[in-house]
């Protein structure tokens, strides 16, 4: 369906990866990872012909077609969201465009009749009647309410925009689909949907995705690009994670035997492939792990970061009580008679529809704003860590480099120490005398969970630390947030942090707040929800 044959991409001296050879066949679907920086928006970019490779061909074969989510949500201002979507055949809608001109035309000849009936052939077998009703039962599903179908793009809100270009993708059964992100802006609901969409599709998946639960349901296989290849392994994403460390350990271990290795490793594969799944994409998969071999499996050389925070102090009985808390700005209630309670063993999942809320939320607790009414008490032995949604205040307009930036917040100033606690976050050598004003998004929140680590805190507090970080750094997160002996209030985008992390949700509404006792997962069966955690 799809081949990659000897590819390779050079920027300016830089070789992103080179000697490629991949072939992606109908029925899987294949997720594409990597680091940041590694190549993989570029490797989608090739393969959709957007890039010229610097070597090498993709072939895609004949007659079939392949639909690419566009990244530029202003591309369609002047269509319609109906025409937007059906936009996503070309065939198709210049098929229609053309007929339509036709009979619109005041003098009628009768080349235009031939031409026309020619039209109306190829318009009936691309599914041209049927063109409006399919592309309205996509936008639904993604949550844009025929209400909208008539509307001028330009008119829409960004978030809609973005609904509208994926329904753009997946219209009119294309061969294969590549998407970047497909899951960014989206609510739950809509993803969910998204999901049982390619779980269903039977044509050939590529997609790029930082959420790892997204991949974990989707893919059949896992296209890894790393230090400069790209390799392809059967199994979803937490396949891939489990058997790359497990591989990594034995390979350390040089005196393990053979034998033990492989029996482990084979035990390994059968307790993955014998997961039970409706889906026709885990259908897949599991034939796949039956046939994979012991050689097959990942070595990845890709470093992890490593989350760790220990607290100085055990906190006392006392945690933090909330009561009535209220706060309303520019005239909109965003928080309304708030409380709640925080016991010894709760981590809480902070959840809801307004992002706005939430964040108000964490910046009243730690007493950035104060309420309109109501009180925040925290227990005498707490100490906090804070990691805020917007944190460019600690990189603005500041002169240091990453050493002496980090030495602000310890009471041990030696390098040694601080280079401990950067270390685990990747940042080792000459990097930490960088200046921070050239920090990337994703190294500026390495340093905000460094600065935590530091800290020695007994009660953490993220606002979306998962924003800008690669699969192994919010993995690496998502294990020190479980290792974490006490309590942990956050929000995040990333369901399978939520759900592993979480013993507690409370869902902010415009009439208070939702409070159970469960896991994310159990909640959403709970509630029937549709909260927007992505």
């Amino acid at each position: 369906m799809l081949t990659v044959n000897d590819l390779s991409i050079n920027f300016a001296g830089n070789i992103l990866f080179s000697n490629v050879d991949l072939q992606f066949t109908p029925g899987n679907c294949y997720g594409i990872i990597g680091a940041n920086g590694a190549g993989k928006s570029t490797f989608v970019k090739i393969l959709s012909g957007e890039l010229e490779p610097s070597t090498g061909t993709v072939h895609i074969a004949p007659k079939k077609r392949m639909s690419v989510l566009k990244q530029n949500q202003n591309m369609y201002d002047a269509y319609t969201v109906m025409d937007t979507v059906i936009m996503g055949n070309e065939r198709l809608y210049n098929c229609g465009k053309e007929k339509d001109a036709i009979y619109d035309k005041p003098d009628f000849s009768d080349e235009d009749g031939i031409r026309a009936a020619e039209l109306e052939e190829e318009f009936a077998e691309l599914g041209g009647w049927e063109a409006e009703s399919d592309a309205s039962r996509i936008l639904q599903g993604l949550g844009v309410s025929p209400d909208f179908h008539a509307t001028l793009m330009s008119e829409m809100d960004p978030r809609l925009k973005v609904k509208v270009l994926l329904a753009q993708a997946l219209f009119g059964t294309p061969d294969i689909i590549l998407l970047d992100e497909p899951t960014n802006n989206l609510d739950l609901s809509s993803v969910v949907w998204l999901e049982d969409f390619l779980m269903d599709y039977e044509g050939t998946v590529l997609v790029v995705s930082h959420d790892r639960y997204f991949l974990n349901n989707i893919c059949t296989h896992i296209v890894d690009i790393d230090y400069g290849k790209i390799k392809m392994y059967v199994g979803n994403y937490d396949f891939w994670y489990e058997s790359s460390q497990l591989m990594q350990r034995l390979i350390k271990d040089q005196n393990k035997k053979a034998e033990q290795k492989i029996a482990e490793l084979q035990s390994f594969i059968s307790r993955f492939a014998a997961n039970k799944s409706k889906s026709r994409q885990a259908t897949s998969r599991r034939k796949l792990l039956d046939k994979l071999t012991v050689e097959e499996l990942p070595a990845s050389g890709r470093r992890y970061p490593w989350v760790g925070f220990k607290a100085d102090r055990e906190p006392g009985k006392d945690r933090l009580f909330v009561t009535e808390i209220s706060k309303t700005v520019d005239g909109v209630k965003l928080l309304n008679n708030i409380s709640f309670i925080v016991g010894k063993e709760d981590k809480i999942a902070i959840v809801g529809k307004n992002e706005l809320a939430v964040t108000m939320l964490y910046k009243i607790l730690m007493g950035e704003e104060e309420p309109d009414s109501g009180s925040v008490k925290w227990g005498a032995s707490i100490t906090t860590a804070y990691f805020p949604k917007d944190h460019n205040s600690f990189f603005e307009n500041c002169d240091l480099d990453l050493m002496d930036w980090m030495r602000q917040f310890s009471d041990d100033k030696r390098e040694s120490y601080l280079r401990t606690f950067l270390g685990r976050m990747l940042f080792s050598g000459d990097d930490v005398y960088k200046s921070v004003k050239v920090l990337s998004g994703g190294e500026k929140v390495r340093c905000m969970i460094s600065k935590m680590m530091l800290s020695g805190a007994n009660f953490l507090v993220f606002d979306q630390p998962t924003n800008h970080l690669d699969l192994e750094s919010i993995a690496a997160l998502n294990n020190g947030m479980e290792a974490f002996k006490y309590n942990i209030i956050f929000s995040s985008h990333d369901h399978q942090l939520t759900q592993t992390v979480a013993n507690r949700i409370i869902e902010i509404t415009d009439d208070g707040i939702i409070d159970r006792k469960c896991s994310f997962d159990e909640y959403m069966n709970l509630t029937g929800s549709s909260i927007e955690t992505r």
